[in-house]
């Protein structure tokens, strides 16, 4: 686990409508998210806060959004065997996929999403129900893969932390 705490620039605070839960947790969450991925964020047993800073490259000015990591098909696709695999074995039943938090993180729509998941379903990977995908025997066939890529992602992120440590 890690403790964190986000520091606000006013750049980005001057941009969010309000600082409600329901107008910064997406772009919060995403910026975790996005530090998370990036390897920045070491995952230790400790009581100090890891201070994450949550600042205009976030933000385009231009466009008036937050961005984060635009991804093509493919890596939505990859997320989205992912996001249904992992949620199905821990929780089984149906995934709702239109979360706007990950549409955002991926600078993407929660329909295109859909649409991604319907070209999957039709390779037998789930049934697909609006946005609630339920997996298939054919997805939860697969957990040699994912486990692969589990093991290899703390691998590097453990070779990462021990050369940062010396």
């Amino acid at each position: 686990h890690a403790l964190i705490s986000v520091n606000l620039s006013l750049t980005v605070k001057d941009v969010l409508p309000s600082l409600d839960a329901r107008d910064t947790a997406a772009p919060v969450l995403n910026a975790l998210r996005k530090e998370v991925d990036n390897q920045q964020i070491e995952f230790v047993k400790s009581p100090k806060l890891l201070p994450v800073h949550f600042s205009s490259r976030h933000y385009n000015f231009k466009r008036n959004q937050f961005i984060f990591e635009k991804a093509a098909d493919g890596q939505i696709a990859t997320f989205l065997e992912r996001k249904v695999y992992w949620q199905t074995r821990a929780t089984g039943g149906d995934i709702w996929i239109a979360d706007e938090t990950e549409a955002q993180y991926l600078e993407t729509t929660a329909h295109h999403f859909s649409e991604v998941a319907g070209q999957l379903a039709k390779q037998g990977l789930w049934r697909m129900e609006r946005a609630y995908l339920t997996a298939t025997d054919l997805l939860m066939s697969q957990s040699a893969r994912f486990e692969a890529d589990v093991k290899c992602a703390l691998e590097e992120l453990e070779r990462k932390h021990v050369f940062e440590r010396g």
